[in-house]
């Protein structure tokens, strides 16, 4: 009998595999779900109404977009509840008009963006976004469910591609499974360190069913059995898509995570730079990030009293003028300094990769990301104390146990002395004469003091820019925007879009070089389309200059450096907005056409100054034609 025993195992085990592979089969197939939810084939929702719905209770108020069939319905949906749709003339601004909100507001930024060569168009401005910490939901389109990988059009492998670029991807394979996966991509985005997430809509995911199901009609089905089983998985993934998809969800905010320093690390912190003679703060972008806000880290460093040195999002941290912001001799500052905060400032390049430290210096570095918060610490540097947490509550928590005391004074009013000296000296710079063209760093200090006190600065560009950046005062916390560490050129459209909308009171100056300006100067019919006046200046000194001055010496071409003297006003002019020329022939008339351009903003018209400049080097100061 035991060999039949065996035989009845075997079976019994065969069965059980079949019965489980039917099991699972059913499941897969939604099968199982459809038992007990069911498909409202009357209902005229659609997917896109979903998403809407989740934005709205995320506080969302703009969705920045460039039209595609694939994503209609969710920029009808949002429009619908409230939320404003920006369309605009490129892809990538659109991606950075998200950015620029997400960075002023303290939301996620949202951009959506048809299938294929809309989501390819949009790739640097998701590393821009991901290298600066912006949180951002990138909404994709995508070919319907059973034809992805068919050769569908505008259908390529979307996921692979972002992957690398994105905290979260994923692609929505029903229609049920919308709210959950926007929550939970919102929150990704802005926990720990935040960053860009990426969300797949296949087009069959988005429109309602009558419309859908017209699709899944086979013309000329098979024939017999095949036939029948092609009609009948049609039909049961048709059903499965919109089975359950109206059953009233959640779509509130879930929690997000924010890394904190322990009450342990604070205190060993507060007994450093207790006993510090010489201390320093280096802030970085990561510092303005939620949940606390930039006016109580600002007072939290003024409370200190140690000398700062501003980077990316923090520049204007502690308005125009302050006694312990630093701009000059920052090496010269590092050298001198027995305790460095690295409050979400990186060891990059920016910082020579730790090796402008110096080894007597007691370090302390906090940071959201551990790969960022110990970078080339291997080789160039060493933390005292590494704190993987928020910058921004650090400082406040810093600045409570330190209550009553005080960096020594005479240290910040030392390093203000050598500002005093450096900027004097580039002041005397300013006032050179040029020959044929204007001095820039004159131009750029006659914008400084002109420029309204709300004003925001975005900066996009190279040589022009980097004086910029040395020149021009941002004048409160949240008042700069650069690309961050990515280097990015093109963000100018698109960072003063989102920056217009987000303060529409405040004046939004884009910094342009003449190269850079190629890129985004087509959202002049954006910012004529949608109201928002912006001010844009245009240094033309028709060259990639900062690549030249290097190419030239080095390698004897200006090969594909040289520009022209681009009529840039005339393109204003042509989008809608006010354009203006500027020339040795009426630099005297400077400041009447800056405070012209002002009033074409406030009167609702965006301005452009186009001024022929002379070529410069910040860093030694020449200036040529």
């Amino acid at each position: 009998m035991e060999p039949f025993g065996v035989v009845g195992i075997v079976l019994g085990s065969s069965a059980s595999l079949v019965l489980g592979g039917l099991v699972f089969a059913a499941y897969k197939l939604g099968i199982l779900y459809q038992l007990f939810h069911k498909t409202d084939t009357k209902s005229s929702r659609h997917g896109g109404e979903s998403v809407a719905e989740v934005l709205r209770a995320h506080g969302v108020k703009y969705v920045f977009t460039l039209v595609g069939g694939h994503i209609s319905p969710i920029l009808v949906a949002c429009e619908k509840v409230g939320i404003r749709i920006v369309d605009t003339r490129h892809e990538a601004t659109a991606v950075f008009a998200a950015d620029a909100v997400a960075r002023l507001s303290g939301t996620v930024g949202v951009a959506a963006v048809t299938a294929g060569p809309g989501l390819t168009n949009t790739v640097t401005a998701v590393k821009n976004a991901q290298m600066a910490e912006s949180p951002l939901l990138l909404i994709g389109g995508a070919a319907g469910t059973l034809l992805q990988g068919r050769g569908s059009l505008q259908d390529i492998d979307q996921m692979s591609l972002f992957k690398p670029l994105c905290k979260f991807c994923t692609s929505i394979r029903t229609i049920r499974e919308i709210v959950p996966t926007v929550r939970k991509a919102l929150a990704i985005a802005q926990s720990g360190t935040p960053g860009p997430v990426f969300i797949e809509f296949p087009i069959d995911t988005l429109y309602p069913f009558h419309i859908v199901s017209k699709e899944y009609v086979v013309k000329n089905p098979p024939k017999g059995l095949l036939g029948k089983i092609v009609a009948w998985y049609l039909r049961n993934h048709l059903m499965n898509l919109f089975a359950g998809a109206w059953e009233a969800r959640d779509v509130s905010p879930l929690p997000v995570h924010i890394p904190q320093a322990t009450d342990d690390q604070i205190q060993r912190c507060i007994e450093l730079v207790s006993r510090a003679k010489k201390p320093v703060i280096l802030l970085g972008s990561q510092a303005t990030l939620p949940p606390t806000p930039v006016d109580n880290i600002r007072k939290a460093l003024e409370d200190l009293g140690i000398p700062c040195f501003l980077g990316g999002m923090t520049r204007g941290m502690l308005g125009k003028e302050s006694p312990i912001h630093i701009r000059q001799n920052r090496r010269d500052a590092l050298k001198e300094a027995d305790v460095v905060v690295l409050a979400g400032t990186v060891c990059d390049f920016r910082l020579s990769y730790g090796r402008i430290l110096s080894r007597r210096s007691k370090i302390i570095a906090v940071n959201r990301d551990k790969t960022q918060l110990l970078k080339n610490s291997d080789m160039f540097w060493k933390p005292t104390i590494a704190i993987q947490g928020d910058a921004g509550s650090f400082l406040v928590r810093l600045s409570k146990g330190l209550k009553g005391h005080r960096c020594p004074e005479e240290w910040p009013q030392s390093l203000k002395a050598g500002d005093a000296t450096k900027e004097t000296a580039n002041r005397a710079k300013s006032e050179e004469k040029t020959e044929h063209h204007l001095n820039p760093l004159k131009v750029l200090h006659r914008v400084d003091e002109l420029m309204a006190e709300d004003s925001i600065i975005v900066a996009d560009g190279g040589d022009f820019v980097g004086s910029a950046a040395y020149i021009m005062r941002p004048r409160g916390p949240l008042c700069w925007l650069d690309p961050g560490a990515f280097g990015t050129l093109g963000v100018g459209g698109g960072f003063a879009l989102g920056a217009k909308l987000c303060r529409p009171e405040s004046e939004v100056w884009i910094v342009y070089g003449d190269g850079s300006s190629g890129y985004s100067i087509a959202e002049f019919d954006t910012f004529t389309r949608h109201k928002t006046p912006v001010i844009a200046l245009l240094g033309n000194d028709a060259c990639w200059s900062q690549i030249s001055r290097e190419q030239v010496p080095m390698l004897g071409s200006n090969v594909a450096c040289g520009l022209a003297f681009t009529d840039y006003h005339i393109v204003a002019d042509g989008y809608g907005g006010k354009g203006y020329l500027i020339g040795c022939e009426n630099e005297d008339k400077l400041s009447d056409i800056i405070r012209q351009a002002q009033r074409d903003a406030q009167e609702g018209k965006a301005a452009l100054l186009n001024v022929l400049i002379g070529k410069t080097n910040f860093r030694d100061g020449s200036i040529s034609v």
